[in-house]
């Protein structure tokens, strides 16, 4: 079948179409990056400046004088080295817990055969729905009885499960080749092999990604902490940053925004070590299949 040559008047108008396309477009993503990366650009000038900059009209980018002070203030007005050891140790245990109950969830839902085993997995994606805060009270009393509360244990196990997470590693499992895991069964795999010898490092980019949405949300979390922990010795980071507003009743706006740089730093810092296995994970599901 012949290919039809458009008259040249037409095929421009169709190229400069596409060229106005990918500009607008271009433009689009453009505003949005500077929407993003306005408001934080402004907090990292911020935590440089007092109040009386920071509150003062117009408003002022650059500091008129630099105060590095205000990150030592902001260290030593709260224990936030503590917070940080206590941030370090839920956020990474947590996201190891959640990695490996979303990993074996995710498994048996993908190649494991047991009765109502789709229904049994509606039932998790059900669970997606209901508001985390319904469970606050349940998962309260649950610590309570088991005399976690101010502990380490309180705030990690009440969100070592995560159905997003399982959904997620089994919408990948879902894509992995059927006959690399039915060469491992003739080869003898049994099931925990062909999971972490097979299915496991096939699924790594995910994993990462995964990992870095549990680390978010872990190192964030503010709700639950602050419920379950009762001394300063065991707050988390976000914990602490709001008793740092509220210090001696002062809002010394500078120092609030050089803790929040010094919050959000290690996340930062993750997502620019892993932001391509980051990427190729979210687009795994798109591109195999």
């Amino acid at each position: 079948m012949r290919s039809v040559a458009l008259p040249p008047a037409r095929a421009g108008s169709i190229r400069a179409g596409r060229i106005l396309g990918r500009a607008a477009l271009h433009a689009i993503l453009f505003l949005a990056c500077v929407a993003i990366l306005l408001p934080f650009l402004w907090m990292a000038l911020a935590s440089f400046k007092d109040n009386k900059e920071i509150l003062s009209f117009p408003p002022t980018w650059i500091p008129e004088t630099f105060r590095p002070e205000n990150y030592s203030a902001a260290w030593s007005r709260v224990p936030f080295g503590r917070f940080y050891v206590n941030s370090a140790i839920t956020t990474i245990v947590g996201m190891a817990f959640g990695i490996l109950n979303a990993t074996i969830c995710a498994y048996a839902f993908s190649f494991i055969r047991f009765p109502r085993r789709d229904a049994l997995f509606v039932v998790v994606l059900a669970t997606m729905m209901v508001p985390p805060e319904v469970g606050i009270l349940p998962n309260y009393l649950t610590i309570s009885a088991l005399n976690w509360i101010d502990t380490y244990a309180g705030i990690i196990v009440p969100g070592a499960y995560s159905a997003f997470g399982t959904f997620l590693m089994r919408q990948y499992f879902l894509t992995l080749s059927r006959e690399v895991m039915d060469a491992a069964k003739i080869d003898g795999c049994g099931h925990v092999r062909a999971l972490w010898h097979v299915a496991a490092p096939m699924a790594q980019q995910m994993i990462v990604t995964y990992a870095l949405f549990r680390m978010i949300g872990n190192w964030n979390a503010y709700l639950w902490p602050l419920i379950v922990t009762n001394t300063m010795e065991m707050r988390t980071l976000p914990v602490g940053l709001a008793f740092l507003r509220e210090a001696e009743g002062n809002y010394e706006w500078g120092v609030v925004m050089a803790a929040t740089m010094m919050v959000i730093a290690p996340i930062l810092i993750a997502f620019l070590w892993v932001q391509r296995q980051f990427i190729e994970g979210l687009t795994a599901g798109a591109v195999k299949g």
